[in-house]
C-alpha cells in the first residue's frame, strides 16, 4: 500500500487537470472494487449552495442526479450532520438516528454501487468538502478507512484548485459560465465597462450578469458576492 501511495501522491503533485487527479485515484481505488467518485462543497443549511469539482460517474448517473437536483435530498449529504469522520453506507444504513429515505442509495444499487465512502472535510459552520467514493462491494477496514479518508483531503484540495481552469462539471452555485466570468473580472478590478469590453457584451449585460450572481450567492454587496465566490473556490483572488 505504502507504494501506491506514494505513486499517487507523486501523480497528485504532477496533476495538471482534474482528469489527471481521478485517474490515478481510481487505480489506487481498484482493490476495494470503487469505480466512481465526485468532489465538491456543499452548505447543509443551504443545499443549492452546492458545487462540484469533480465528478467521475457514468453519464446516465450524473444526468439523474444533476438534472434532478438529487443533492438536495441525498442522504448521503444528510450524513454529514451525524459523522465527523469517514462512513460507509452501510453504517449509515444501520444508524438508527438516520431515517431519511434511501431513495438515492436504492437507485445507486440498481447500477451495481452496493456500498461507497463519504469523507466529509469541514470547512466552518454549516459548509463541508465532500468526497464520496462507490463501489460493487466494499469492505474497508479501519486502517483502510482512515487512508481513504486523508487521500480524499488531498484529492479534493488539488480538484478545488484545477476545476477553476479546466471548467466545472455542473455549474457551480447555479452560476452560468458568463456569470462566473464577470465575478472573475470584477475580482481582478475591473469596472463594468471594461468588463463588458473583455467579453464583447454591453455594460449594462455585464452589470447584469453581476446581479443574476449576486442574488444566486445570496450576497449584500459587490465586495460580499466577490469573498463568497472565492471562499467557494469558484473564481480565484
Amino acid at each position: 500500500m505504502l507504494s501506491a501511495l506514494a505513486q499517487f501522491d507523486l501523480a497528485l503533485r504532477r496533476a495538471d487537470s482534474v482528469a489527471a487527479c481521478v485517474a490515478p485515484f481510481l487505480e489506487f481505488l481498484k482493490p476495494w472494487r470503487i469505480d466512481t467518485l465526485a468532489a465538491g462543497e456543499i452548505d447543509l443549511a443551504n443545499r443549492n449552495m452546492t458545487t462540484f469539482f469533480a465528478i467521475a460517474w457514468p453519464d446516465d448517473w450524473t444526468r439523474f442526479y444533476l438534472s434532478q437536483r438529487q443533492h438536495e435530498r441525498d442522504p448521503i449529504v444528510s450524513g454529514v450532520e451525524f459523522y465527523d469522520v469517514a462512513f460507509t453506507w452501510t453504517e449509515m444504513r444501520r444508524d438508527k438516528r438516520f431515517t431519511m429515505a434511501h431513495d438515492v442509495l436504492d437507485r445507486a444499487r440498481e447500477h451495481g454501487w452496493n456500498d461507497g465512502l463519504v469523507a466529509p472535510i469541514p470547512l466552518g459552520g454549516a459548509r463541508y468538502g465532500l468526497v464520496s467514493l462507490a463501489g460493487r462491494g466494499i469492505e474497508l477496514s479501519g486502517s483502510d478507512k482512515g487512508v481513504m479518508s486523508l487521500m480524499c483531503i488531498a484529492f479534493h484540495q488539488r480538484v478545488r484548485v484545477l476545476a477553476q481552469r479546466d471548467g466545472f462539471p455542473a455549474p457551480p452555485l447555479g452560476l452560468t459560465e458568463r456569470e462566473r466570468e464577470c465575478l472573475q473580472l470584477i475580482a481582478r478590478g475591473l469596472s463594468d465597462r471594461a468588463i463588458g469590453e473583455a467579453l464583447g457584451i454591453a455594460e449594462v449585460t455585464a452589470r447584469s450578469y453581476f446581479e443574476a450572481a449576486k442574488t444566486k450567492l445570496k450576497a449584500r454587496t459587490r465586495p460580499q458576492t466577490i469573498a463568497k465566490a472565492v471562499s467557494w473556490g469558484v473564481i480565484s483572488e
